[in-house]
C-alpha cells in the first residue's frame, strides 16, 4: 500500500478526489499528520468512520521504530531507525542556541564512494521515500516532544542523487499547514552532481545549497571524492555561480582538513582564488578519521593557520 506521508498537500488533495472525497479532507489529513503528529487513521477523529476505513484499506502511515538511541554530552542524540523493510537509517539531533537541528538521511547507503565519509562502507540499497524523509523529523519530535527549527540533509547519502524525493520532502517540510519549516532554514548538501544544481537553482527554493568541496584542485579531490571525475571543479564552480545568480542565494562551502592533504597555506591561497568574487562562506571541518580510512585530522597549528588566511582574504570561515 502507499505511504500517505510521500504526498504533499497537493497531491494529497487529488489522491482524496481520486478516491471520491471532497480535496478539504485533505488539509484535515494533513493537520493530523504533521501537527498533531498522530500514527494511525483512527486518530483523526473529524473525519468520518467510513472515510477512515477506506484510508487504512488503500494507505499506511509510516512511522519508523527506534533501533538504538545514543545521547553525547552536548546533548546531540543520535538515533538508529527501522524502516521496516530490514534496513535502518541514521538521523542526528542537534541543539544550538537558536534551536533544534536535525540532520536527515536521504538514502540507505550511498553510491558516491567519499574516501573520508563514514558512509561510505554502508552498501547502497535503496533511496528513501518523501514520507520515509519527513518521518524522521516527526519520530525525534515524537519521541524528544521539542519543535525542530532547522532541517539539514547531510546524513546517509547524496540528496541530489534522490532529487525528486528530497525536493517533495522539502514541500511537505516547508508547508505553513504541515512542519511549517522555513526554507532558509533549510540546507541540502551534495558532493557536486553538476546537472542537479542547475536543476536546484530553477526550483526557486529559498534553501541552503552546502557544496562538499574539501579540495581546491582536481587533483586533489579526485583523490577524495571519485565524484570530481565527473564533475570537475571547473564545472562545480560554474554550476555554483549559476545558483548564486539564480537564486541571490549564498552558498557554504564545506573543507575538511586532512593532515599533509589539503591543509597548507598553499591549499588556502588557492582556495581563497577559486572562490573569489563568490557569494559564498568556507565551513572548516576538522577531519575525523574513520575505520580503515586514509586521512586524519590536521595539526590544530594547520587549522589555525588556515582559517586565518581564510579571514584575512574575506572567506567568513567557521571553527
Amino acid at each position: 500500500m502507499k505511504n500517505i506521508k510521500d504526498y504533499n498537500l497537493e497531491e494529497l488533495k487529488q489522491e482524496l478526489i481520486d478516491i471520491g472525497e471532497k480535496k478539504f479532507r485533505a488539509e484535515q489529513i494533513f493537520k493530523w499528520l504533521y501537527v498533531e503528529k498522530i500514527k494511525s487513521f483512527d486518530e483523526m477523529t473529524n473525519l468520518s468512520l467510513e472515510l477512515r476505513e477506506k484510508l487504512k484499506e488503500q494507505y499506511t502511515i509510516c512511522n519508523f521504530g527506534i533501533i538504538k538511541k545514543q545521547e553525547s554530552k552536548d546533548g546531540t542524540k543520535k538515533y538508529l531507525f527501522d524502516t521496516l523493510d530490514g534496513n535502518a537509517i541514521e538521523t542526528v539531533l542537534m541543539q544550538y542556541h537558536y534551536g533544534y537541528s536535525i540532520c536527515v538521511s536521504s538514502q540507505i547507503g550511498c553510491k558516491m564512494g567519499c574516501k573520508f565519509c563514514a558512509s561510505t562502507g554502508i552498501k547502497f540499497a535503496r533511496n528513501l521515500t518523501s514520507g520515509e524523509i519527513v518521518e524522521q523529523i516527526l519520530a525525534v519530535e515524537q519521541d524528544t516532544g521539542i519543535k525542530i527549527s532547522n532541517v539539514v540533509f547531510m546524513g546517509i547519502g547524496e540528496p541530489l542523487d534522490n532529487y525528486d524525493n528530497v525536493i517533495n520532502a522539502i514541500h511537505i517540510i516547508n508547508n505553513p499547514k504541515g512542519l511549517n519549516i522555513g526554507a532558509r532554514h533549510i540546507s541540502i548538501s551534495t558532493s557536486g552532481l553538476v546537472p542537479k544544481i542547475y536543476q536546484l537553482a530553477d526550483e526557486n527554493i529559498q534553501c541552503t545549497l552546502s557544496i562538499s568541496l574539501h579540495a581546491s584542485n582536481n587533483k586533489k579531490r579526485s583523490e577524495m571524492m571519485p565524484v570530481n571525475n565527473s564533475y570537475p571543479i571547473e564545472e562545480l564552480m560554474k554550476a555554483c555561480k549559476y545558483y548564486i545568480e539564480k537564486t541571490n542565494r549564498r552558498i557554504s562551502f564545506e573543507y575538511a582538513l586532512a593532515k599533509d592533504s589539503n591543509d597548507n597555506l598553499e591549499d588556502a591561497k588557492e582556495l581563497t582564488k577559486l572562490l573569489k568574487g563568490m557569494l559564498c562562506h568556507v565551513n572548516l571541518i576538522p577531519i575525523n578519521k574513520i575505520e580503515n580510512g586514509v586521512y586524519t585530522k590536521a595539526t590544530n597549528t594547520n587549522i589555525l593557520n588556515f582559517r586565518d588566511f581564510l579571514n584575512e582574504h574575506r572567506n567568513c570561515c567557521y571553527y
